[in-house]
């Protein structure tokens, strides 16, 4: 039936749908007086002098998130972890910079995905991240020596702990020029002496059978047998005979001795020892087997001789080397020769006496540089009266000048491109700036600063490596937007 009449289960209806619309503006209209209320009260507490001015309550948090990683979300701004970018406010506002920049000018904001992309004042890119602040210190560094290729940056501390950075001061002492290398012992050719005969003969009886044996000046070393030292020992007696009878027959002796003088010396000149020239006289017979002993003391270092052979004059059966010296031979760079001087002082350790210090000098410099290592030989003389320094066994070569006062710093803050040498010094406030140096005098794990830095500073010797790649990110984002 339509006559109009609404019907009850419409009344029903529209009665449901104006309660609730009733409720809704109701619950409104309460929000809004709480809201006003508590506006009013609190404006009524900073009259009165009972409390401070708090925050609209409506006021929307900002959260950070990182441009790169974007599950990487806080409610605080600063640095990524995972990559150390600044986090950006994902409300539409300006990033906060982490750190604080109190003191610091922007000088551009640069696109955290498009470094090339930059603005003189806040803005967003095409995918809505905010642009970030570059400030002039990161672009210029704090002043002072500029490295080439880095940039001055700034290290919050929880990130300086997460890297392990740590500081050393630099301070003043003692430093010294001191050059380390491998040498390797050698013999000293000025103390290697050759045995030679010079008649032909045969060999009778071999004393040194071996390399290596060790013999005193004086020692048998073997004997021959030689026809013409048989004539010579022959005319020596006859000489000696000829003499005796001109003093029997009261003729002047002048003759006899010369005769005498001249069978002697053809003995000497052919190394018959002196004391088989006294066996000679004493028995009036000439000796069939001629000794040869050692001229030096020393070791055998060669041997050319057996029982039997034959040898002809000039032959060398015997080479003995005295090792009571050594040589040390090591190599020296162009840039080491400098520091070396012939008669400075070294030290030489070795494996074989982990305990010892072999004490010695610079002996002599190669004055000529090998075309194929670029190095010049340096000979180091060593005493060595127990025979411990062995040719050829290799240690690690010592050389110290006097020492004298300078800037040092630990070896592991220096950071060497091979262009340049670069330290960084912490500035405070987690900055650290990358700064040239030049180096002097290396001693241990010391090393001499001549120029770049001054006392007191403080230079990265830990995670310096870490600094230095962001240092040179930076820069290179510097060189792409430009400044």
């Amino acid at each position: 039936m339509n006559d109009g009449t609404p019907s009850p289960s419409s009344k029903r209806g529209s009665g449901k749908a104006a309660l609730a619309l009733t409720l809704a503006a109701g619950l409104a209209l309460g929000a809004g007086g709480a809201t006003l209320l508590g506006r009013g009260g609190h404006r009524h507490d900073a009259r009165e002098g009972t409390g401070a001015p708090a925050p609209a309550a409506e006021a929307k948090k900002v959260k950070y998130q990182c441009p790169m990683h974007p599950t990487i979300v806080q409610d605080h701004p600063g640095e990524c972890p995972i990559c150390g970018m600044q986090l950006v406010a994902m409300d539409g506002g300006a990033p906060a910079p982490a750190g604080g920049a109190a003191g610091r000018k922007v000088k551009l904001y640069r696109s955290p995905m498009d470094p090339k992309q930059t603005s003189p004042t806040p803005r967003k890119d095409e995918m809505g991240m905010d642009y970030l602040p570059v400030y002039e210190d990161e672009l210029a560094g704090e002043g002072g020596p500029k490295a080439d290729g880095l940039a001055t940056v700034t290290i919050d501390p929880s990130r300086q702990q997460l890297i392990g950075l740590a500081t050393a001061e630099v301070t003043r002492g003692q430093v010294g020029s001191s050059w380390r290398t491998v040498g390797r012992v050698a013999i000293d050719e000025t103390h290697v002496h050759h045995v030679n005969v010079k008649v032909n003969g045969y060999v009778e009886r071999i004393y040194v059978d071996f390399i290596g044996k060790p013999v005193k000046r004086g020692d048998p070393l073997f004997s021959i047998y030689s026809p013409e030292l048989m004539s010579a020992q022959s005319e020596y007696l006859l000489a000696r005979g000829t003499r005796a009878a001109l003093a029997e027959g009261g003729a002047s002796p002048a003759g006899g001795d010369e005769l005498v003088a001249a069978a002697r010396a053809r003995l000497r000149l052919w190394d018959v020892p002196d004391s088989e020239i006294r066996e000679l006289e004493r028995t009036g017979k000439p000796q069939k087997d001629l000794l040869l002993v050692s001229p030096m003391a020393g070791v055998v270092t060669a041997k050319s001789v057996v029982h039997g052979m034959r040898v002809n004059a000039g032959d060398m059966p015997y080479e003995i080397t005295d090792l009571s010296e050594v040589w040390v031979l090591a190599d020296a760079y162009e840039g080491d020769l400098a520091r070396l001087h012939v008669g400075m002082p070294a030290s030489f350790r070795l494996t074989a006496f982990p305990d010892r210090q072999f004490k010695g000098k610079v002996a002599f410099i190669d004055p000529v540089l090998d075309p194929k290592t670029r190095t010049a030989k340096v000979r180091l003389a060593f005493a060595n009266p127990k025979g411990e320094l062995r040719p050829e066994m290799f240690g690690e070569v010592t050389l110290e000048s006097a020492p004298r006062e300078g800037l040092r710093v630990p070896s592991d803050a220096v950071i060497d491109s091979g262009a340049q040498k670069v330290v960084f010094v912490a500035l405070g406030d987690g900055k650290f700036q990358p700064r040239p140096v030049e180096l002097g005098a290396a001693s241990g794990d010391q090393v001499e600063v001549a120029k770049g830095l001054s006392e007191g500073e403080k230079v990265v010797i830990r995670a310096n490596f870490l600094v230095d790649s962001e240092s040179r990110l930076r820069a290179s984002l510097a060189a792409m937007g430009g400044k």
